[in-house]
């Protein structure tokens, strides 16, 4: 990382998403405190906030500071109410914690918020060609075997 401050906008976003590239490569290093820091100074630009609460979350609980893990997920969610990762990482805090109660309901409040808001999967323009071939055999065999039914209850009812 650079030791420049970023003063434009965009130096700002760039030092943001380098910070959590960082702060990631120290948690698998394990090098807990570093990325917290490094974290902490990118929370200054208001850039993404949810996203680097979120991580530092992921990296206060990793060092097994499960009070402050909490308050990460919570800020959070604080900032985006539809973060998925973010209340399922607070409902495994509130499992560590043995709070069960906020466990389960707070797993079940991440589980039906994962089925409301799926996470959008981009596919390559071969794999969208093997998904509509797929579908439309499924469509077809459902079709056929129906039809197949209709036909065979209207000849044994006549």
């Amino acid at each position: 990382m650079s030791t420049n401050i970023p003063t434009t906008h965009e130096e700002q976003i760039a030092f943001v998403r380098e910070s959590l590239k960082e702060a990631d490569a120290l948690r698998k290093k394990k090098d807990y405190e570093r990325a917290i820091s490094l974290l902490v100074e990118a929370l200054r630009y208001g850039l993404e906030k949810a996203l680097i609460y979120y991580r530092l979350g992921n990296v206060y609980i990793d060092g097994g500071d499960l009070a402050r893990a909490e308050y990460a997920y919570n800020r959070a969610l604080e900032m985006d109410p539809d973060f998925v990762n973010a209340m399922h990482n607070l409902a495994v805090v509130y499992r560590r914690q043995k709070r069960m109660s906020l466990y389960v309901k707070t797993y079940k409040k991440s589980q039906r918020l994962s089925i409301k808001k799926p996470h959008k999967t981009k596919f390559d323009p071969g794999q969208k060609k093997q998904l509509r071939g797929l579908s439309r055999t499924v469509f077809f065999w459902l079709f056929g075997g129906t039809a197949l039914i209709v036909i065979v209850v209207w000849l044994l009812t006549r």
